[in-house]
């Protein structure tokens, strides 16, 4: 048994993605090499983990092996990376590290989270995906309205049609809908937006993080993916965040969520001690404010692997203090 199975990783893998076809932006691909200047690798070290970076990921030359789907811009080219990413990623789980998958745009997620969730499914125990976003990404290719592949890696993950032979003849390890939460969503197309209901997945918009804040909307995925002694992947897209926090993006949304909000989530995700694998994807330094960006993604990766303002006992071993303390 390896050490991802029975306790917290003490070694991180980083893997960028330099991918930036599946987005309608040029610009992601520098985002690994951005949050490697921002010092990703020198805060996970100093959070006492060993940190092993396996560089860029490269792929071999673009093949079309038939027709692309219609309505699939970059088809093949998305294509090649994902299979490319699937494999890397299924055995980098394996090495009992705790992966991250630095993108790139979100197209990334179609290979990274169909590794990782293909090693757990090989373990017996289910893979759960937290989706913190401006947009859902469910689109099918028979949905989308602009054709880009950033915007199907959600729907992929959950075996929608559409994408059949994206992989090829390697293992398609899709995972059920209800295993998939959205956080911060407040972008959806009309046929999207029919095929979530459809499909009931869960979405925390960002009604609900106002109506009822990101601790109780964080806890509740929490609690589900423990109660089915699952792990957790998470796929961060930096445009979740407020554009006045992260400017550093292609697709910016207005009302995201705030800084602190942001560190909340990570916080308790740290604390639950689930996460085995991440992405975060969408970084553009070329819109970015000198760093701004990048700076903001590592400190957020930071929370998520345990580091604190103060040196405090974590939720679930902690009272509430009296009034006046």
């Amino acid at each position: 048994m390896s050490e991802a199975d029975n306790s917290r990783p003490s070694r991180i893998a980083l893997l960028g993605v330099p991918i930036e076809i599946g987005a309608s932006q040029p610009g992601p691909l520098m985002g690994p090499d951005a949050l490697r200047t921002a010092g990703i690798a020198r805060l996970l070290e100093q959070l006492a983990f060993r940190v092993d970076d396996h560089g860029n990921l490269e792929i071999p030359a673009v093949v079309a092996d038939g027709p692309a789907p219609a309505n699939t811009k970059f088809y093949d080219e998305v294509k090649t990376w994902t299979r490319t990413l699937s494999e890397r990623a299924y055995w980098l789980a394996h090495s009992g590290a705790i992966p991250i998958f630095m993108g790139g745009d979100h197209s990334l997620s179609m290979g990274s989270i169909n590794g990782v969730a293909r090693y757990w499914q090989e373990k017996g125990r289910p893979l759960f995906a937290l989706w913190v976003d401006a947009h859902a990404d469910y689109n099918t290719p028979a949905t989308t309205i602009t054709g880009n592949m950033h915007g199907m890696s959600a729907a992929f993950l959950c075996g929608e049609p559409g994408l059949d032979d994206l992989l090829g003849g390697l293992p398609r390890a899709s995972i059920p809908p209800d295993q998939l939460d959205l956080i911060g969503t407040r972008s959806v197309d009309p046929l999207e937006r029919k095929l979530l209901r459809q499909r009931n997945v869960s979405i925390a918009d960002m009604r609900q993080i106002d109506e009822f804040g990101v601790a109780v909307l964080t806890r509740r995925v929490i609690e589900r993916v423990r109660a089915k002694n699952g792990v957790l992947h998470v796929s961060f897209d930096v445009d979740f965040l407020d554009p006045e926090v992260a400017p550093g993006v292609g697709t910016t949304v207005p009302g995201g969520a705030t800084y602190r909000e942001a560190h909340l989530i990570m916080e308790l995700l740290h604390d639950s001690g689930l996460v085995r694998s991440l992405d975060i994807v969408e970084l553009n330094p070329f819109l970015d404010e000198r760093g701004r960006t990048a700076r903001v993604a590592v400190e957020l990766i930071g929370s998520l692997f345990g580091l604190q303002i103060t040196d405090r006992q974590t939720p679930s071993n902690a009272m509430l203090p009296e009034m006046g303390e």
